[in-house]
């Protein structure tokens, strides 16, 4: 009788995969920002299509600028809130290596949390430039990194859909 491996569920599976995918985001997410950071001047704005421009803007607090009008102490609040779901998130990839949709999911969050983090960390702000616009309203701008983020959120939401139809 064949024994069991009591590591049977990930024992297949490796964490390295999910890093990769993290790392490919977080290094688009960094070499976009450094390009139109060198094109661009702050606020400086060009017109791509009828409803997309680039923009070069800084955020210093999160999503919509929630808490950006503050006296600077966001940035180390979001650089810590940051930091641990990004470990947080390495301690699931960990624990559900085999599970890939959501194992996408918590890398493209986690490939987005670190460069956004790590905007904080060196600039004190977040740099966006994507901005998409209808009939003169517009979306708040964004950059790759709230992209990945949103994509994994999609993919979480998928995921457990899925799991809750089987």
């Amino acid at each position: 009788m064949a024994s069991k491996n009591r590591f049977s569920s990930n024992s297949n599976t490796s964490l390295l995969p999910w890093l990769g995918i993290a790392f490919v985001v977080l290094l688009l997410d960094q070499l976009s920002k450094i390009t139109i950071t060198q094109l661009f001047t702050y606020g400086e704005a060009k017109l791509v299509t009828d409803y997309f421009n680039l923009v070069l803007v800084y955020n210093k607090g999160a999503a919509f600028s929630f808490l950006a009008s503050e006296g600077g102490w966001q940035r180390y609040f979001f650089i810590g809130i940051g930091s641990a779901a990004a470990l947080f998130i390495v301690y699931l990839l960990k624990k559900h290596a085999g599970q890939n949709l959501f194992c996408w999911a918590l890398s493209l969050v986690l490939g987005g949390a670190i460069g956004n983090v790590l905007d904080r960390a060196l600039y004190g702000h977040v740099i966006d430039f994507l901005d998409f616009h209808i009939a003169g309203a517009h979306w708040p701008a964004f950059n790759v990194a709230d992209s990945a983020i949103c994509v994994g959120a999609v993919l979480f939401v998928l995921d457990e859909l899925r799991r809750v139809n089987k």
